[in-house]
């Protein structure tokens, strides 16, 4: 079969992509070229806080010492949006979790069904722990390449992997803006003076938060089944090079009579037991929806059903040893989060006035007439553009949107929502989400962006006609103080 020469200085994948996908390739590689480390972001954000404080009238003494102050006030929330990550990543490492996605990727019967299939499981496990969704609907995708009967594309299972993490993952229960709100030990006492407590039957379990939800996945799964190439187009993994052999992980034989205890089922299962029957007090002396609010508990049986899954303390820590590198970027960039957020609430500059307390004035100025929704989902989808953060960024932003939503009356909870449904957004076109799943796929960022930016067209203006028809069911509800 002959093949056209590519033209000089453009890239194989883009001769074979037209349009949108060729756009969007091009576009990924610039970002891949020219975008920084996420970190070097939020040192920039840290200056031009600084600098907007002190243009403010706030003293550099002031500026510096309020920085220092507040960079380690949600150290424990920085651990806990870790261990979102490692326990995701430790219980989809698992031998059960493995038999699963092996019977799952038998399923489908046709190529752009798999891609479907990845897509809905992607979206549908990304409800329950982002972390385990990348990493689950990475190996399922994996596991479907590797059938001889379907001749599935490669990036479009790899694409459907990832629109968890750029669809849903944040209406779901690891939610760190909606962890926070609803955790009082976890939020700075100016939010906690602002919105008070919000547990999840305020935000993501309302009806409209579903709602949009479902829209959401089954929008994300029919844009992944119509844009799957097909024919000659396909690029599956063995055309790209990808070995799809994987490590099946195993440990070291034991060598000495002292290591008994960490080759053996026993422990995990005595802890399973004892959380099992921890989590079951909960729910009978406890409101159902203060059990699931619980971002402790929740990372606590997540952790424990890991050990559980993994069956000897040796394979567990094995596995924790590998999720560890994907937390490095949440440890270090979550103390500068709460650094910013820190000037900006406490900073006082000319007339007492905070540099938030002036953003909270202008968002209340524009977003009046029942456009509050739609400003602060744009301002939130182009921030997040430039600090990826995983949800770390409602530290930043919160402080004056939710000031901003009392002052025009928007419905607290639904504001939580409002920022979590715009910052899935970004993570389609931004691809610093992408790096643990590519290390599953051992593919790069410009093979999926030409997917997921399309993606990006069609979710943007559904996700803000929802935001702002939703968001007029609701009324107006002060503050609940714990």
């Amino acid at each position: 079969m002959s093949t056209t020469a590519p033209a000089p200085g453009s890239a194989p994948d883009e001769q074979r992509e037209r349009g949108l996908a060729r756009f969007a390739q091009r576009t990924a590689g610039w970002t891949e070229r020219w975008f920084p480390d996420a970190y070097v972001f939020a040192l920039a954000g840290v200056v031009l806080v600084a600098v907007a404080a002190m243009a403010n009238g706030s003293s550099p003494r002031t500026v510096a010492t309020t920085f220092g102050d507040g960079f380690w006030d949600l150290a424990a929330f920085t651990l806990q949006m870790a261990m979102v990550v490692l326990t995701g990543y430790v219980v989809a490492t698992s031998a059960p979790v493995a038999r699963i996605i092996e019977r799952a990727a038998r399923l489908p019967s046709t190529p752009r069904g798999a891609v479907a299939w990845v897509a809905l499981l992607s979206c549908t496990v990304s409800l329950l722990n982002w972390g385990l969704s990348l990493v689950f609907s990475g190996l399922l995708a994996r596991a479907i390449a590797r059938r001889g009967d379907l001749r599935c594309d490669y990036r479009a299972l790899g694409a459907a992997a990832y629109l968890g993490l750029g669809a849903v993952w944040a209406l779901g229960l690891s939610s760190s803006a909606a962890q926070l709100q609803a955790t009082p030990e976890s939020l700075p006492p100016e939010l906690l003076e602002i919105t008070g407590v919000l547990d999840f039957g305020a935000t993501i379990l309302t009806w409209q938060s579903l709602v949009m939800a479902a829209v959401l996945i089954a929008l994300s799964v029919a844009i992944a089944w119509a844009s799957a190439p097909q024919g000659t187009a396909v690029r599956t993994a063995e055309d790209m090079g990808v070995d799809l052999t994987d490590d099946a992980g195993t440990v070291p034989e034991r060598q000495h009579p002292g290591e008994w205890l960490e080759y053996s089922p026993v422990l995990p299962a005595i802890v399973g037991v004892l959380t099992l029957g921890w989590l079951v007090v909960q729910f009978v002396e406890l409101p159902v929806l203060t059990v699931v609010s619980n971002l402790n508990g929740y990372l606590m049986v997540f952790l424990v059903l890991g050990l559980v899954l993994h069956g000897t303390p040796r394979k567990f820590l094995s596995a924790v040893s590998k999720a560890v590198p994907a937390t490095a970027g949440v440890l270090v960039q979550f103390p500068l989060y709460a650094a910013m957020a820190a000037v900006l609430t406490r900073a006082e500059g000319r007339g007492g006035e905070t540099v938030s307390g002036h953003l909270a004035e202008l968002f209340t100025d524009i977003g009046g007439g029942g456009a509050f929704a739609i400003v602060i989902a744009l301002y939130t989808a182009l921030l997040g553009l430039l600090v990826p953060s995983g949800g770390g960024k409602w530290l930043v932003e919160a402080p004056y949107v939710m000031q901003s939503a009392t002052d025009v009356e928007m419905n607290l909870g639904w504001t939580v929502q409002i920022y979590n449904a715009a910052e899935a957004l970004p993570n389609l076109v931004n691809p610093f989400f992408m790096l643990p799943l590519l290390a599953v796929l051992g593919l790069r960022a410009r093979h999926l962006v030409g997917f997921t930016f399309l993606q990006f067209l069609f979710h943007l203006p559904v996700v803000l006609v929802l935001l702002w028809a939703l968001g007029r069911t609701f009324s107006f509800e002060p503050p609940v103080m714990p």
